[in-house]
């Protein structure tokens, strides 16, 4: 990106042969010139928006497969046992048998039609794959890149509005934007239900989910569950079932004990200690807080999983543009008005982040807003400010050799001008 770059008066233009205060300010590193470079910079970007349906098919494709194969496994452990016991077993029992494989088949019956519902949706999340791969590769079309742009900064406000809950907006401009196949609406709502759950100190579908992603959670090394378990045991010394806390801790706790040993212990205490205990230590377990912090373990958990960034989209590109845009003359008067960062607000969001990291410094022009370098130098005017040749040559043709500064209103004549190096 570039900026305009203005010096501030100096008050003795002839002191220096340099250019006065904008040699302290420069512009970002060059941008890419080729097309095919910028549109390689727009695509490495894109990794979530390719990722995310396709980690939501394998998801889905798993969750399938186990079911049939589970079911169906079951159905043939029931007639190998069947036929091993035919010679054994009494007329009665032969019966029974039959009954319970009949009720076992009538059942894999149901689960294959919940399957047929599966493949539909694996279908559809399919769909979602391949229309994201065609928006991607629409990017090379000259003619549609304008509109390429347009929709993906829709994508990043709607990605933006459901990581803030504010689900129905962001349904609503997808539906008007005509870009449900290019938003990841219903993995942000598989995301809610639990998150509503736990918000409700609740830890069931928390903990559902847990189960139904426990490879992957294992293979990340996860402590989700574990910290899900660790609160659940809280909720029944809050509620002084400390028999069934005990019991609770035997169960579901103890298998944890060999990674996370001095945690378990510290929970564990709260049984000596109790709910309404003074000590600091183990009173900050029993604090609501502690559910928010679920709620964001979570949060970071599901976006592990998904391969999606922590931060909304929106705040990443708004960073990096800050940064981009970010120099130490953006903090003094003499800042151009044009530039983003003169305005208070940009200058609070840019705080915390750091300066552009400068290779070559570059001047842009405030009258033509062209580039000033030795085919179009700059000069420099009696009172500091600098413009380019071009700009001050076709001023003063117009006005029989008379020079105005557009900032200061100042009128010199172009023989009182300087030229300026660029060091």
């Amino acid at each position: 990106m570039d900026m305009d770059i203005d010096s501030a008066p100096n008050g003795d233009a002839s002191s220096s042969p340099a250019v006065p205060p904008a040699t302290a300010a420069a512009a970002a590193p060059t941008a890419p010139t080729t097309r095919l470079a910028q549109l390689t910079e727009s695509l490495k970007l894109e990794h979530q928006f390719v990722r995310v349906p396709l980690e939501h098919l394998k998801k889905t494709t798993r969750t399938n497969y186990r079911l049939a194969e589970k079911e169906v496994a079951a159905v043939l452990s029931s007639v190998a046992e069947a036929v091993d016991r035919s010679d054994a077993m009494s007329r009665d029992d032969a019966l029974t048998h039959l009954s319970s494989l009949v009720s076992r088949l009538q059942g894999l019956k149901r689960k294959l039609e919940q399957l047929e519902e599966g493949s539909r949706v694996e279908n559809l999340q399919a769909q979602r794959c391949r229309a994201r791969l065609e928006h991607l590769d629409s990017v090379a079309d000259a003619d549609k890149f304008a509109e390429w742009k347009d929709v993906r900064l829709t994508r990043i406000l709607v990605d933006y509005m459901m990581r803030m809950s504010y689900y129905d907006t962001a349904k609503k401009l997808a539906e008007t934007s005509k870009i449900q196949e290019l938003v990841d609406i219903d993995v942000f709502l598989e995301a809610k239900k639990v998150i509503d759950s736990l918000q409700n100190k609740e830890v069931a579908l928390a903990l559902a989910w847990c189960a139904e992603n426990k490879s992957r959670l294992k293979k990340s090394k996860s402590k989700l569950e574990f910290q899900l378990r660790l609160q659940e045991f809280i909720e029944l010394v809050r509620a002084d079932e400390n028999l069934w806390a005990v019991s609770y801790a035997r169960k579901y706790l103890a298998p944890w004990g060999a990674s996370y040993m001095k945690e378990l212990q510290h929970v564990v205490a709260t049984l000596a200690f109790r709910h309404d205990t003074e000590c600091s230590t183990y009173k900050v377990l029993f604090e609501p807080t502690q559910w928010d912090c679920l709620v964001e373990q979570f949060k970071q958990e599901f976006c592990r999983l998904f391969g999606m960034t922590n931060e909304p989209l929106l705040n990443i590109y708004l960073q990096a543009g800050l940064t981009a845009l970010k120099t130490p003359l953006c903090y003094k008067e003499a800042c151009s008005k044009e530039d983003p960062l003169s305005q208070e607000g940009f200058r609070k969001l840019a705080e915390p982040l750091p300066f552009s990291k400068l290779h070559h410094s570059k001047l842009v022009c405030y009258i033509t807003k062209e580039l000033m370098d030795h085919e179009n130098p700059p000069l420099v005017l009696p009172n500091g400010y600098v413009y380019s040749t071009k700009a001050l040559e076709e001023m003063a043709s117009k006005n029989e050799g008379k020079i105005t500064c557009p900032r200061t209103g100042e009128v010199c004549n172009f023989t009182d001008l300087m030229k300026a190096y660029i060091s």
